[in-house]
């Protein structure tokens, strides 16, 4: 109701009209009748033309509905607890008061993990240079990371990384750096063994390596064939595969790109998505 529609109330003698109320305790006039309607709040009179008047100790009802309401009871249990004259009022505050403690505590919790997922966005990995040289081996450097950040901080990769990752204790850790072992040696030994890019055994291979990523980010395809090109022209990546065993950094691209190409992807002109 607009203040122009309430002032064009007439005033009652004996109370307050449902407009002047509903402005006085900041409900809606709509609640007020609601209320009205389910005898939850009853206005003691009525004008000669029929307007709902509100006595002060309708007021006063008002004011303890609303603070029964803003503790989370039903409408319902409200009406209970106000008219019956053997209502447990105590009780059913303190069960409510003990309702509110745990609703305080989940969003309590709550806030620690939206603040980890700021942490999280603003530093990524959270190890200590110390255990990551002790889960990596001693080639990493810890150095590695704010340098993939400055270079992809801004993608929405990074970002994914950064929420994934936020959660990963040095247990979860450990475990990545072992199954990232595990698979390496895999592929050197596929590698070595001439396995022919393009054959199922180097596809299921492909596969999985790009799953792997994915414990990162979301990994396409079309990703993953722009990942294999850095492979072989990235020193550092190529130096690191052929470590493991001679030419698997050209091997591991081209299983790569075949095994994108029997998913419908051109190698030639995937491009980073």
């Amino acid at each position: 109701m607009t203040s122009d529609a309430r002032a064009r109330e007439p005033t009652g003698e004996h109370g307050l009209t449902v407009g002047r109320t509903a402005a006085l305790v900041g409900v809606s006039v709509k609640t007020l009748h609601h209320w009205d309607t389910v005898g939850l709040v009853r206005p003691s009179g009525r004008t000669w033309s029929g307007y709902r008047l509100y006595s002060a100790e309708d007021v006063a009802r008002i004011h303890r509905v609303l603070i029964y309401r803003n503790l989370g009871f039903p409408l319902a249990e409200i009406g209970r607890v106000l008219d019956d004259p053997d209502a447990d009022a105590r009780g059913h505050l303190s069960r409510q008061r003990s309702l509110l403690l745990e609703r305080i505590a989940g969003l309590r919790k709550m806030v620690g993990a939206v603040d980890r997922m700021m942490e999280a966005l603003d530093t990524g990995i959270r190890l200590t240079p110390e255990e990551q040289v002790e889960i990596f081996g001693a080639d990493w450097r810890p150095a590695w990371v704010e340098e993939a950040e400055e270079r992809w901080g801004d993608s929405a990769q990074w970002t994914q990384y950064a929420e994934r990752v936020a959660w990963m204790t040095a247990d979860d850790w450990r475990k990545v750096a072992a199954a990232a072992e595990a698979l390496n040696a895999v592929l050197a030994a596929a590698g070595r063994a001439g396995v022919a890019p393009g054959s199922d055994e180097a596809n299921a291979l492909a596969e999985r390596h790009r799953a792997s990523i994915a414990t990162y980010f979301d990994c396409t395809h079309s990703m993953h064939v722009c990942l294999g090109r850095r492979y072989v022209g990235d020193p550092g990546f190529a130096a690191h595969y052929d470590a493991l065993a001679p030419g698997l950094a050209a091997w591991l691209r081209d299983a790569i790109f075949a095994n994108a190409e029997a998913h419908g992807v051109d190698p030639g002109s995937a491009r980073w998505e």
